[in-house]
């Protein structure tokens, strides 16, 4: 087992606020977010800054943590491809169990096997997991740069934005074959007249 690193951003030491129940401490921290932290489409940039504010309250299967993280994610319009960015906002509350109470809940079937359940390791807890379960669902499942945002045109790609009387005359080849007949038919009448013309012609001559 992997264990915690004190030094990373993202992992909290508790052995100020001790064990008495009802213990309380608040904490701000500006971290780095970390990579991964999105969807192919918009995404908080790894490096970004990531504003938290915690409360960690001591109860006694562990530590209550409660708190809110705000970031700058960015990505592109689902219509236009332009850049966009979001601001979001997410809020949390989890409990990380003790080391010995989360076995006993293991020993006498008290947790759902289905439910992820955080543990503290020594005094430690590290938030990454609860960050990525808060803030990538927070995020637009498809982000546009605005909300009457026309794309682009699907026959060549122009931004219809900038040009809002875009368009094509679409040809649908379905007409293709009876336009052909047409030009025939016209072609035949055309010839037909012209033999009648000929032949009133040589009569009177």
């Amino acid at each position: 087992m992997e264990h915690l690193n004190p030094r990373s951003p993202l992992v909290f030491d508790t052995t100020d606020l001790g064990r008495r129940p009802g213990s309380m401490e608040r904490l701000q921290r500006t971290i780095e977010a970390p990579a991964d932290f999105g969807t192919d489409i918009i995404a908080v940039p790894q490096g970004a800054p990531i504003e938290l504010e915690l409360r960690l309250e001591s109860v006694v299967e562990g530590v209550l943590v409660t708190g809110s993280a705000r970031a700058t994610a960015t990505g592109a319009c689902v219509r236009c491809l332009d850049p966009v960015s979001h601001e979001v906002e997410g809020h949390f509350q989890e409990l990380f169990a003790y080391a010995d109470r989360a076995a006993h809940h293991r020993e006498v079937g008290a947790s759902d096997d289905e439910t992820e359940e955080h543990t503290l390791e020594g005094d430690l807890f590290d938030l990454e997991p609860v960050l990525l379960d808060t803030v990538v669902p927070a995020l637009p499942f498809q982000p546009v740069c605005r909300d009457d945002c026309p794309g682009l045109c699907s026959e060549c790609g122009a931004r219809l934005a900038d040009d809002p009387d875009h368009h094509h005359d679409v040809f649908d080849p379905r007409w293709a074959a009876l336009s052909a007949l047409s030009a025939e038919s016209t072609d035949l009448l055309g010839s037909a007249q012209g033999e009648t013309r000929s032949n009133t012609e040589e009569k009177r001559n």
